[in-house]
Parts: structure tokens; sequence; C-alpha cells
């Protein structure tokens, strides 16, 4: 894709990941438009860059997605790549289960909403000159952490449907990406307090880098999810899968 002279939709961009990503396109004199729930994030985001755009947007609510999506449309009309990256994700015990609000917030925030927010956009997408879609998904869409199963549920899907989408939009001009994080030391389940996630500067120093050396990537992974990405290609698949539940469990027994 175009690093530059591109305006960008970024969902979940007013913290970790997406924020990552919007200052580092904006610094490169793209127009980026950042979106999330939380407004009070995004003023404060958008007072930092000048230039950079907002909306706020519940990515859970179907009629809010189409609403928001009109919005932008009319304000930017040149809109050309969208990043699908909010997300939620959150411990469950399947044994224990009495409510599935969980479950379903995920499964809303996670899937649904990419998938109603690039209904909703492509259209118009389709009639820009140079285009992209870059899904976010996840290291844990190949290998799942069982003690966040819809999470991993959702990021499997959200895979899936890249893979579909790119091949309906082979033959048009909007390139289709997925980006494919790790561990990165977010607020997402309290990672920047974990010395074992990646650097957040680190992470998307390497996906600009990646983006830049390679004009048409499929999928874009950093070094440090590589494993994961290739683990269920491999036969070594279910050893990587229990070695990290099982370092998982430790870790979560020895800080509880």
């Amino acid at each position: 894709m175009l690093t530059k002279s591109n305006t960008i939709l970024i969902t979940g961009g007013a913290s970790g990941i997406g924020l990552g990503l919007a200052s580092a396109f904006h610094s490169l004199g793209n127009q980026v438009i950042i979106a999330s729930r939380r407004k009070n994030l995004l003023d404060e985001v958008v007072k930092k860059h000048q230039g950079m755009a907002s909306f706020a947007l519940d990515i859970q609510n179907a009629g809010e997605i189409k609403t928001v999506a009109e919005k932008i449309l009319n304000e930017f009309p040149d809109l050309n790549v969208l990043v699908n990256n909010s997300g939620i994700m959150r411990a469950e015990d399947l044994k224990s289960q009495t409510s599935l609000t969980d479950m379903e917030e995920i499964v809303a925030t996670n899937l649904l909403g990419p998938l109603r927010l690039t209904a909703a956009l492509l259209p118009s997408i389709l009639k820009r000159p140079k285009a992209a879609i870059i899904n976010v998904s996840s290291g844990l869409g190949f290998v799942p952490m069982a003690t966040t199963p819809t999470y991993c549920a959702t990021k499997a899907a959200l895979h899936s449907y890249t893979q579909s989408l790119r091949y309906q939009l082979k033959d048009t001009n909007v390139q289709v990406l997925e980006l494919i994080p790790p561990y990165v030391a977010t607020d997402l389940m309290e990672g920047t307090k974990d010395p074992m996630a990646m650097p957040l500067d680190a992470f998307i120093k390497e996906v600009m880098a990646i983006i830049t050396s390679d004009p048409r990537p499929t999928e874009i992974c950093v070094e440090k999810v590589r494993q994961f990405r290739m683990a269920g290609e491999s036969i070594n698949y279910e050893s990587v899968y229990r070695h990290f539940n099982d370092s998982v469990a430790r870790a979560s027994a020895k800080n509880s």
C-alpha cells in the first residue's frame, strides 16, 4: 500500500496499537481519522496531532456504524484506507459461565464491528484509485490462549474473513492486508505492566518498516509473532499450543 497521500480511518485509534499506527501514518503526512468510543481520549490525541480528525463511534452498535460511516464519507470523501483495529479482550471461565455478556460484547466488537464497518465503507473505497483495508487480527488467532477463548475465536474468524475479502477483491484497486500482532504492551489485558509484552514503539516501528519495504504484503508479521503464525502450518502445532498455554497457566498461578 502507499505510505503517503492517503486518507486513513483507524478504529480504536485513541490508544494502543491504533494510536501507534495513527501517529506513524500522521507523521508521514497522511490525513488520519481516528474513531473510538472514548471521546475524551480522541480529543486528547487530536489536540497533540495537528490536522488529525476524530469521530466518536461505538463499534458494537450496528446503527451507529452506518450513521458515523456516512458522516465520515461526507467530510472525507477521499477516504481510501480502512484499518479495522478496535478490539476488546477478556478472560472467560467456560466451566462456570453465568452470563454471556462478555462473550457477546467481544464478538460484537472484534468481529461484527469490522465486518459491518467494512460493508458500510467498501462501496466508496472501491472508487478510490489506490486503496487498502487492513484488518488487525492476532497471533492468538493461530495459537489460542485458552483463558481468552472468545477473543481468540474472533481473531481466527477475522483471519478467515480477510482471506475471503482479499480473494473477492483481487481484481479491484483495493489491497487487503492482515496485521497480526504478538503480545504488545498496551492496556489490553494490562499488557503495559507485563515485561514479556513487546514494547509498542518497537512493534509500530517494525510494522511500518514492513509496509514501507514491501509495497504489496498480504500479511504483516513482526518476528515476535512468526512462530504463532506458522504453528498451524507445521507438525509442531500441538506442542506449541500446549507449551504456550501451560506457560500462561503457570504464570497465572504464580500471580494469584
